[in-house]
């Protein structure tokens, strides 16, 4: 298992549409071969950024399976228009320290 991670900058004022948006995008993405769950936590510093955290049981199943799909086609257009900037995306491995 592979956690994603994106920091997400939504433009001010859109954060309840976004809420909204992704709540709907995911369902997109729960449905996703290789998924394996997702969090959504907004900053308690910084109202219109948004820390997105997506399981998935590889790395490929990301890049090559949803990225790829007609469905990634849909999730972006439910949610890209909020971003500036566009994210950056990083991957992270199992846990090496666990409490």
């Amino acid at each position: 298992m592979i956690l994603e991670t994106a920091l997400l900058t939504v433009k001010k004022g859109q954060e309840p549409a976004f809420e909204l948006a992704m709540a709907k995008a995911k369902e997109i993405i729960s449905k996703m071969p290789g998924f394996g769950g997702m969090e959504v936590r907004r900053s308690l510093d910084t109202p219109n950024q948004y820390l997105l955290q997506v399981r998935w049981a590889s790395r490929a199943h990301h890049t090559e399976g949803f990225r790829k799909s007609a469905e990634y086609q849909e999730w972006r257009s439910l949610l890209h228009h909020f971003y500036k900037p566009m994210p950056s995306v990083d991957y992270y491995s199992a846990p090496v320290i666990s409490v």
